[in-house]
């Protein structure tokens, strides 16, 4: 990899000060339970008392891999294009979460395999940062070489120093790409170690003879570099998709940049595991925003030592696992900088 982060451990060093200004609030102790530890990660990670997020975004990563021609999922690669324009649409799940969760967004077109004619819309932002026409077949060959894998991840640091720049300090990943999952699995397998079938997926609707086939075409996928001891950024390059590698390079450069990053479901904690490979510092500033349906996400989550903020059985990806965790996260927020505390509000503490 050709850049370089510096990500800072979070010091704890205020981490008294803000335990004792959520404590005095007038509640009993730790009765807002998961709410108070978001309230102090934020607080940490801001190194101030009255945490707040500022212009926060959901980002959602696009692109296409060459093995959805193969069939390892159950919608044409096309679908990916047609998202893309359902998003700037403003029709998605995304869209809809998004705004319910005063989110803005932009949709990153990082290697979809045809031209998407789109722009950008109130509410949505659209940028082009495309390295390819989708990947090669990894089934076959490398899905990139290691200097599109650089150059990718350049372009996702690159896209979060400009939101930062633009007073942005909290956001959350999202995806679009019809494949990914495969990728998602096979990144799980090589750099978590477990076993590839207990990490791979129905995706978006497979039934029992395309799980049967995807499971022999990843099996396949794997044993084309059998021989190999890869690292997480040689995985990467094998195995990812333009969306994925865009990603690593964001994760890394919004840590380096002490932003607050909401992690969404299985694909985009794919990446997560090889910027964690990168720099573990990165996980101080990530929250995970739900438990995904997708089996392999529970090996990553335990890979990562993360507890999940939801779980409700979402697997749909685009980031709304993330946008639907955001108002937990103002509420948590809310309850740090707008409760009274005992001596405020003239009412007596705990014996």
């Amino acid at each position: 990899m050709t850049i370089a982060f510096n990500i800072q451990p979070l010091s704890h060093e205020l981490a008294p000060t803000l335990q004792q200004r959520i404590d005095t609030r007038t509640k009993p102790l730790g009765s807002l339970g998961r709410l108070e530890a978001l309230a102090l990660q934020v607080g940490l990670i801001q190194q101030t008392l009255t945490p707040q997020l500022s212009a926060p975004r959901i980002a959602v990563f696009a692109g296409d891999h060459g093995a959805a021609k193969a069939g390892v999922g159950a919608y044409p690669q096309e679908v990916t294009a047609q998202m893309v324009m359902n998003f700037l649409a403003g029709g998605a799940a995304i869209n809809v979460l998004a705004r319910q969760a005063g989110l803005e967004i932009t949709v990153i077109d990082c290697g979809v395999a045809s031209e998407v004619q789109g722009e950008s819309r109130p509410g949505v932002e659209y940028v082009v940062a495309k390295q390819g026409h989708g990947t090669a077949n990894y089934l076959e060959q490398a899905a990139m070489t290691p200097a599109h894998c650089d150059a990718a991840i350049a372009s996702g640091a690159g896209l979060i120093r400009g939101w930062h720049a633009a007073g942005c300090n909290a956001i959350g990943f999202g995806e679009m790409g019809i494949g990914n999952t495969s990728t998602a699995s096979l990144l799980t397998h090589f750099i978590v170690g477990t076993d590839l079938d207990m990490v791979i997926g129905r995706g978006a609707g497979l039934d029992d003879a395309g799980l049967a086939r995807k499971r022999g075409l990843l099996a396949q996928a794997a044993a084309r570099v059998a021989r190999r001891q890869l690292s997480p950024l040689e995985a990467l390059a094998e195995f990812g998709g333009f969306e994925v590698a865009t990603m690593v390079g964001a994760y890394l450069a919004a840590a380096e940049a002490r932003m607050l990053i909401v992690v969404d479901g299985f694909i985009v904690t794919s990446a997560l595991l090889v910027a964690h490979a990168i720099n573990p510092s990165v996980l101080d500033y990530c929250v995970f925003a739900h438990g995904s349906a997708e089996p392999g996400h529970v090996a990553q989550l335990q890979h990562l030592g993360a507890e999940p903020l939801l779980q409700l059985g979402m697997r749909l990806g685009e980031g709304t696992g993330a946008a639907s965790a955001f108002p937990l996260i103002r509420a948590a927020l809310a309850c740090m900088n707008e409760m009274a505390g005992f001596e405020d509000a003239g009412v007596s503490g705990a014996a």
